[in-house]
C-alpha cells in the first residue's frame, strides 16, 4: 500500500520544466514567436534606459546640467582675461628632449600643467581681492592740496581718523622714523639720544630708552624683535624691550643705514666715506668698501635688486654692490650736492633732489632723465610710497605729488605744515599713512591712495601672531639670498654666459689638441624592460666615449711619432755634416 505523501513528493519544484535546447534543424516555432518579440522589446527598452542614464551622468560630470535639470547656458569653467593671465605668468614652456626619454617628458609635462594651473588659480583669486586703492578727489574748482589733515580725519571713519596724530617731543628732537616691514610698529630716534618703539595703531609703547649719546639713524631689522641704532661712535643692536644685544665697533661714525630683508644685510654709510655690509644672521662683516666720495649722508636702496644708491657732495649718485670695490654706475645728477635719493619698489624709477633746487626723475634701466622740476626752496627729504606717491619736504612743509614720472606735475596732490624743520620721512607699508619726523616730534599724516591695499600674508602679514612670526623667521633664514648674487640685473642668474663658455672651450681645445664637441654626442637607443635605466645609459655612453678617445689618442700618438722621426733625421743630418772635414779645420785650435 502506497503512502499518502507520494503524490505530494512527486509534485515539487522539479515540475518547472526547462525548455529544450534549440537545434538548427528545427524550424521556427510559431508558438514562441510572441514571447521572443516581447523579450526583444524589453531588452531594447533596458538598453535605451541605460544609454539615457549614461548620458545624464556624463552631462552632470561636465557641468552641463544643474539641479533643476535644465541645461547650463554657460558650460565649462568661466573664461579668464588674457591680461590677467599674463600678470601671473611664471615662465616659458620648456623644450622637450628629442630622444625618447619618456620619464623626462612626463616630468616636464606635469610641471607645466602644475604651473599653468597655479597661474589660472592666481588669476581667478585676484578677482576676489576686495580692497582697492582710492585717491582724494575734491569738488569742482577745488584743489586737493588745500584740504587740511583735520578735515580728512573728521570725514573718514573712526579707526582711520585715529591714524592722524602728533607726538610732541621737542626736548630730544629732531627725529628720524622707520616703520617695520609689516607696517605695525614704529621706531623713533631723536637726535639727542631718545629711542622709542611704538605699536602706533594701538598706541602702545613697546620700549623707550635714552642712550645718552647722539643718534644719527635708526632702522628695524628682519623683524620687529630687533632694531639697529647708529650712535655717535659705534653701531648698536637692541631688542624690542630696549636691551642692548650687540655693540659693533667695526662700524664707526655711521650716518645712514638701509636693511636688505631678503639678504639679511645691514648696509651702513659712514662719515669717513666707507660703505659697510653686516650679515645680521651670523653677525659678520661681509664687505667694507671705501667709496672715496667723502661724507656719506644720502643713502637709499633699490628694493628690486638690493643695490645701494649713494648721493655725494659733487652732484653724483653711485650704485654699489658688496661684490665689487668700485661703483657699478656713476651718474652726474645735479650741479650741486645731492640732498636726497629715493627709488620705487619696482626698481624702475629714481627720484633725486639737489642743492641746485631741482627735482629729477630718472629711468634706472636706461639711466636717463624723464622729468625735471624746479622747486623754489629745494627738497631736503624724499620718500616714495608703494603706490607711487612722492613726498618731498621743504623746510617745515611736506608736499605729496602724484604720477611724477608719467605726466608733468604742476601742483602737489596734498600739502601739510609741521611745527619745525623736517628731518626724516617714511611711508607706512599697507597703510595710507606718511610718518614725518621733525624738530618738534613726530606727525602721522593721512595720505589717501599711498599704501598697497592687498598684502601677501606669506611675506609680510600685519596680523601675524608670535608663533607665525617665528615660523616665518625660520623660513626666511632658510631662503636667505647670498650677497654674491646682488647685481644690477637680477635676471642674469637664468642666463648662460656664452662669452665665458666660448673662451673656456677654446682653452680646452688648445690643451687637448682636438675639439671634444666637434662630433655629435652619442644618444643611446631607448630599451624596454628596465634596460634604459640611468646606470645602463651611462655605461653605454662611456663605452662609446672610450672608443672615440682611443681614436684620438692613436692619432695624437702617430703625430708624435712623426715629429720624433723628423727630429731624429734632422739630428742625423747635422751629425753627418759635422763629421765631414773642411779646409778651414786646420785653423782651429
Amino acid at each position: 500500500m502506497a503512502s499518502p505523501n507520494v503524490e505530494a513528493l512527486s509534485v515539487t519544484h522539479v515540475e518547472k520544466k526547462k525548455k529544450p535546447p534549440a537545434r538548427y534543424w528545427d524550424g521556427p516555432n510559431d508558438g514562441n514567436k510572441e514571447g521572443k518579440d516581447g523579450e526583444q522589446t524589453e531588452q531594447k527598452e533596458q538598453q535605451t534606459q541605460r544609454a539615457t542614464k549614461r548620458k545624464q551622468s556624463e552631462d552632470q560630470a561636465d557641468g552641463k546640467d544643474v539641479l533643476s535639470g535644465k541645461p547650463d547656458p554657460f558650460p565649462g569653467p568661466a573664461p579668464i582675461p588674457e591680461d590677467r593671465l599674463q600678470k601671473f605668468k611664471r615662465k616659458e614652456k620648456t623644450k622637450k628632449p628629442r630622444r625618447q626619454n619618456y620619464k623626462l617628458k612626463d616630468m616636464i609635462a606635469r610641471s607645466e600643467e602644475t604651473s599653468e594651473m597655479a597661474q589660472k588659480q592666481a588669476a581667478r583669486l585676484d578677482l576676489l581681492l576686495p580692497e582697492d586703492a582710492g585717491f582724494l578727489e575734491g569738488d569742482e574748482d577745488e584743489d586737493t592740496c588745500t584740504i587740511s589733515q583735520e578735515d580728512i580725519a573728521d570725514s573718514v571713519d573712526i579707526s582711520s581718523g585715529t591714524k592722524y596724530f602728533n607726538l610732541k617731543l621737542s626736548q630730544f628732537g629732531p627725529y628720524r622714523a622707520d616703520y617695520s616691514k609689516t607696517g605695525r610698529q614704529l621706531l623713533l630716534g631723536g637726535r639727542r639720544g631718545h629711542v622709542a618703539c611704538i605699536d602706533w595703531q594701538s598706541k602702545q609703547l613697546m620700549c623707550e630708552i635714552n642712550v645718552m649719546e647722539t643718534v644719527n639713524d635708526v632702522k628695524w631689522l628682519h623683524s620687529e624683535a630687533m632694531y639697529a641704532v647708529a650712535q655717535k661712535k659705534w653701531l648698536y643692536i637692541y631688542d624690542c624691550n630696549g636691551i642692548e644685544l650687540h655693540c659693533i665697533r667695526k662700524f664707526n661714525d655711521v650716518l645712514r643705514m638701509q636693511f636688505l630683508p631678503y639678504h639679511f644685510l645691514l648696509a651702513t654709510a659712514s662719515a669717513t666715506g666707507f660703505l659697510q655690509y653686516l650679515d645680521v644672521s651670523v653677525g659678520k662683516e661681509v664687505a667694507a668698501i671705501c667709496t672715496k666720495g667723502g661724507r656719506l649722508d644720502v643713502m637709499c636702496q633699490n628694493p628690486h635688486n638690493a643695490v645701494v644708491h649713494l648721493g655725494h657732495s659733487n652732484g653724483t649718485v653711485t650704485l654699489w654692490s658688496p661684490n665689487q670695490k668700485e661703483a657699478l654706475v656713476k651718474m652726474l645728477c645735479h650741479q650741486g650736492g645731492v640732498r636726497s635719493v629715493a627709488v620705487d619698489k619696482t626698481g624702475t624709477y629714481m627720484v633725486t633732489s639737489g642743492m641746485d633746487k631741482k627735482l629729477k626723475v630718472y629711468d634706472v634701466r636706461a639711466f636717463k632723465v624723464l622729468k625735471s622740476y624746479f622747486l623754489p626752496a629745494g627738497a631736503s627729504c624724499l620718500s616714495l610710497s608703494q603706490r607711487g606717491l612722492l613726498s618731498a619736504a621743504t623746510g617745515d612743509i611736506v608736499q605729496v605729488y602724484r604720477d611724477v614720472w608719467s605726466t608733468p606735475v604742476t601742483k602737489p596732490y596734498m600739502a601739510h605744515r609741521v611745527q619745525r624743520t623736517v628731518w626724516g620721512m617714511h611711508f607706512c607699508p599697507f597703510e595710507d599713512v606718511l610718518g614725518v619726523g621733525h624738530g618738534d616730534g613726530f606727525t602721522s599724516m593721512l595720505i589717501p591712495g599711498a599704501g598697497e591695499p592687498n598684502f601677501d600674508s606669506l611675506d609680510a602679514n600685519p596680523y601675524r601672531s608670535t608663533k607665525q612670526r617665528q615660523e616665518w623667521e625660520v623660513k626666511a633664514l632658510l631662503e636667505k639670498i647670498q650677497p654674491e648674487l646682488i647685481s644690477l640685473d637680477p635676471t642674469e642668474l637664468s642666463r648662460v654666459d656664452r662669452a665665458t663658455f666660448d673662451m673656456k672651450h677654446q682653452d680646452r681645445v688648445q690643451a687637448l689638441g682636438f675639439d671634444p664637441l666637434a662630433k655629435e654626442k652619442f644618444i643611446p637607443r631607448y630599451k624596454k624592460k628596465g634596460r634604459s635605466s640611468a646606470g645602463n645609459v651611462e655605461r653605454r655612453k662611456r663605452k662609446v666615449a672610450h672608443e672615440d678617445l682611443r681614436e684620438d689618442i692613436q692619432k695624437s700618438a702617430e703625430d708624435k711619432k712623426k715629429i720624433e722621426k723628423e727630429r731624429k733625421q734632422s739630428e742625423e743630418k747635422k751629425a753627418v755634416l759635422s763629421s765631414q772635414k773642411s779646409a778651414l779645420d786646420r785653423f782651429k785650435k
